[in-house]
């Protein structure tokens, strides 16, 4: 039994450690913060305990010591218990006070470092807390100290003669006493300043100024918690190398409605390019039990999706069996994308559209010699390459691997999606099941994978913004929407 004090690094989750998700993967009991990742938790198992404990800033707050009765009881009862904070538990995560609990209470524990804020906010402003030229040295400090202490613990006068930067977490609330004790003790009232608030997180907001403005600015733009600042001559370093605000998709929420397993791909390609993204998984899908194909019986087997692959290696998996059973038989994708889930497995595809579209397959296979095709792939699926087939006589059998459910959401994330700049589908059934859950398609700008999911977009009575023309995967879908950002609007 042993309790993992993880850190979930500041709030990007393309930042949190391999080590972080594989312990999310594999523990019994997770007792989370408020501030971690979105989605940080969507690697959990389905028999996980999951136990909020966050705390808000002047709301309600669960006290340090219930926290550390949680730890104590689940990690006397429990195999595996990850202890998920925001950033780094022992940067001011009070992980080493737990710590010290654990111990006391002869519970093994280990610690797992994460991606502090103090250095993650400021370099995605694109700041460096330290400069060969301006700053050989950082310190970090706290701007929200134990308040049962007699007085402070920090020493602001040796703070102020700091040569290098200053580095504040929690200190938006007390920014102007922060400010104002720096220049007393002796600090340039001029001196390059910045705030970030929501470091790395989507709608991360920066605001640069000096150490005698940066708390009227605050006022001024309404700047709140969680935030950094920061105090140094590294800060006026942002106007050169600031870095986030160029990538192509900066300041563009973008919503994700593919399937909770499949969002993460998408959504961090997104992100890559500087979206906000909201993943907002209307469908989901789940493998049909049965036993495995004869594919010796076939000439060809065609593969529609990654879920058909991952279903029809599973049903042969379980009889014992692997890639050799495609020795004597050719195999047909439809996209780019079942094309590498099925190499992933040792299997070449034979037949692979230009385009991801099953009338494109079809056309493939117009000259190719045929008896008995096997079609293996969604329960009521697109019937495109069955249907050409039998029209030339082919004998087809159809395999129902998987099928598409509705995926709930709840109103909050209904709410984000609609105040998206972006809305993205990658199949026509997660444009149905979104307005089953309430979309009403008005707002945000549509994005539609190709030409059948657009059809069924616009049956729900809803424009197409854009819509991926050369390729139908994931890269199309991307280039369209990139395409209709950078697309001239009309006043």
């Amino acid at each position: 039994m042993t309790v993992y004090l993880v850190g979930a690094g500041p709030g990007d989750p393309e930042l949190m450690t391999k080590r972080s998700l594989d312990l999310i993967a594999s523990a019994d009991v997770i007792i989370h913060d408020r501030l971690i990742p979105d989605g940080a938790l969507s690697g959990a198992r389905g028999d996980a305990e999951l136990v909020f404990v966050g705390k808000q800033g002047g709301g309600e707050q669960i006290p340090q010591s219930e926290i550390d009765q949680l730890l104590v009881r689940h990690g006397q009862s429990a195999e595996t218990v990850v202890r998920l904070k925001g950033g780094d538990p022992f940067v001011f995560g009070r992980g080493g006070e737990e710590a010290e609990v654990l111990a006391g209470a002869g519970i093994a524990f280990e610690v797992v470092p994460g991606v502090t804020a103090g250095i993650a906010a400021p370099a995605y402003a694109g700041i460096p807390v330290t400069h060969r030229d301006s700053a050989s040295s950082v310190a970090f400090l706290t701007g929200h100290e134990d308040p049962t202490k007699p007085e402070s613990a920090l020493d602001w006068e040796a703070l102020a003669a700091f040569p290098g930067t200053l580095c504040v977490y929690m200190g938006v609330r007390q920014l102007e006493g922060i400010t104002q004790r720096l220049i007393e003790g002796g600090r340039p009232s001029d001196q390059p300043a910045a705030l970030i608030q929501r470091g790395t997180w989507p709608g991360q907001r920066t605001l640069v100024g000096t150490l005698g403005t940066i708390h009227s600015l605050a006022v001024a733009e309404r700047f709140g918690a969680p935030a950094i600042a920061l105090f140094g001559p590294v800060a006026a370093l942002r106007e050169r190398i600031a870095w986030l605000e160029s990538r192509p998709l900066y300041g563009v929420s973008v919503a994700v409605t593919r399937a909770r397993a499949q969002a993460g791909k998408l959504g961090g390609r997104l992100r890559a390019l500087g979206a906000t993204v909201i993943e907002a998984p209307v469908i989901r899908t789940e493998q049909i039990p049965g036993p495995a194909p004869d594919l010796e019986r076939y000439d060809l087997v065609v593969l529609s999706s990654p879920n058909g692959v991952a279903g029809l290696f599973a049903r042969l998996s379980a009889e014992g069996r692997d890639a050799r059973a495609f020795a004597n038989t050719k195999v047909g994708v439809v996209g780019g994308i079942t094309e590498q889930a099925l190499a992933h497995q040792g299997i070449r595809a034979d037949y692979v559209p230009r385009r991801w579209a099953g009338e494109e397959l079809a056309t493939l296979l117009v000259d190719v010699p045929l008896e008995r095709v096997l079609v293996a792939g969604a329960k009521h699926g697109r019937e495109t390459v069955t249907d050409a087939l039998r029209a030339r006589g082919v004998e087809v059998d159809v395999l129902a691997l998987y099928e598409t459910v509705v995926e709930p959401l709840d109103s909050e994330r209904l709410a984000a999606v609609n105040a998206a700049d972006y809305v993205t589908f990658a199949s026509a059934s997660s444009a149905r099941n979104l307005a089953a859950a309430g979309f009403e398609g008005v707002g945000p700008r549509l994005v539609s994978i190709g030409p059948a999911t657009s059809e069924v977009v616009r049956e729900l009575g809803w424009d197409v913004a854009s819509e991926a023309t050369e390729q139908h995967d994931l890269d199309g879908l991307i280039a369209a929407l990139l395409d209709d950002v950078k697309r001239p609007r009309q006043s």
